[in-house]
């Protein structure tokens, strides 16, 4: 097995399929357990450094509300049914439910957000809430020369979340790209499962930053020539001293056109592999994780590809170009994901063997089959797996 880091002369395709962007291996909608969403490529996805300015979701009053102006939304205790939270707030069952594009006796996680049609009674300190009223933005702090002005302490208070109304098709991923709010920042606000599956019709809280990006410091005013050594003006007196002085710069070595053919490295043997290669070929794009979430291996088309080890597929679904992804669940909480591969020979939920043949490579400029590992919802690089 050969690695490259380029394309070999041919074009590069311009939409890798799970190739630049963060795959949603867990994330389903409308009862699949899996849906890939593959519209957005590249590095754009990543809300890592967002996720430290995200508040936490506000603590419901007894009866599971949290209340902001525009809207409110109650907290499912565990085993909740619509039906149950319709009969606890007085509401219509039926009418809750298709709110939320959910049926009635569907039970509910632990946390999970329904969104309420129309407003009940406010929290109170009857009901367990801190202050009378929905959450309000906190009063903004003000200045004089003499005197600062705090806010009122003792109150909820917290930016009103976006809610957002799932349509078919959208992710939990295409929804935190959306708004670039960290995917678990969204599973927490909402209760999600570990799967992050969310349905066709639901609300989602979408949290706002706690504040905006800091103001960098003036950089100080500072004299023209003030901290700099005034230099001795020369002297007709006294001669100048003999210097030599070092060149200000030296000629850059030439660059040597790098021989393409040497950086074809034959790939070590992993004495802890686990897995086979899917297909057998040259590795035309290597895994950078958050760049290329698997590996890229040439074949020809019609190529058989096997499965890497022994499993169940989770998933068969298509991405927005039509081209096929295959999802093999293993033991150990392994996951790995094949696509650009036609005719398949599985269907979901089959059991399968190590080697078994799953399809075929799928024709293309160049024909190539894209491998995933992946521990849960983390990529892995194959290499670490592989022999």
């Amino acid at each position: 097995m050969q690695v490259f880091s380029f394309y070999s002369g041919a074009k590069r395709p311009t939409k890798l399929v799970l190739g630049t962007a963060i795959i949603a291996l867990l994330a389903g909608c409308e009862g699949s357990g899996f849906d890939f969403d593959l519209r957005d490529m590249g590095n754009g996805f990543d809300t890592t450094d967002a996720l430290d300015d995200v508040p936490n979701r506000p603590r419901p009053d007894s009866r599971g509300i949290i209340s902001y102006p525009g809207y409110q939304v109650v907290v499912a205790e565990r085993d909740d049914t619509v039906t149950a939270i319709a009969a606890r707030l007085g509401l219509n069952a039926a009418e809750l439910a298709a709110y939320n594009g959910i049926e009635p006796n569907a039970v509910l996680r632990r946390d999970e957000v329904i969104a309420l049609p129309a407003r009940v009674a406010e929290p109170s300190p009857a009901t367990g809430a801190l202050t009378t009223g929905p959450i309000l933005p906190a009063p903004v702090v003000t200045t004089t020369p003499l005197e600062t002005v705090a806010p009122t302490p003792a109150t909820q208070t917290g930016q009103e979340p976006v809610r957002h109304h799932v349509a078919v098709g959208e992710t939990v991923y295409s929804i935190s790209r959306l708004y670039a709010v960290p995917v678990e920042a969204i599973a927490e606000w909402n209760g999600l499962g570990a799967d992050l599956s969310i349905r066709s019709g639901q609300f989602l809280m979408i949290p706002q930053a706690n504040s905006a990006a800091p103001i960098a410091a003036p950089t100080p005013t500072v004299a023209p020539g003030a901290g700099s050594e005034t230099p001795v003006p020369p002297s007709a007196a006294t001669a100048l001293p003999d210097e030599t002085p070092e060149p200000v710069a030296t000629a850059a070595p030439p660059v040597v056109a790098p021989n393409l053919g040497a950086q074809q490295t034959e790939l070590t043997g992993n004495a802890d592999a686990t897995l086979i290669y899917p297909v057998q070929g040259t590795i035309i794009r290597a895994y950078a994780a958050g760049r290329n979430d698997g590996i890229d291996i040439a074949s020809d088309a019609q190529t058989p590809v096997k499965a890497a080890a022994a499993g169940v597929v989770a998933a068969i679904t298509t991405n927005t170009d039509g081209i096929q992804i295959v999802v093999i669940r293993h033991s150990d909480n392994l996951l790995t994901v094949y696509t650009h591969l036609e005719a398949l020979t599985v269907t979901r939920d089959d059991t399968v063997s190590q080697g078994q043949v799953i399809g075929q490579v799928l024709a293309g400029n160049p024909s190539y089959l894209h491998f995933e590992v992946r521990r849960g919802m983390d990529s892995a690089d194959p290499a670490d797996f592989l022999p």
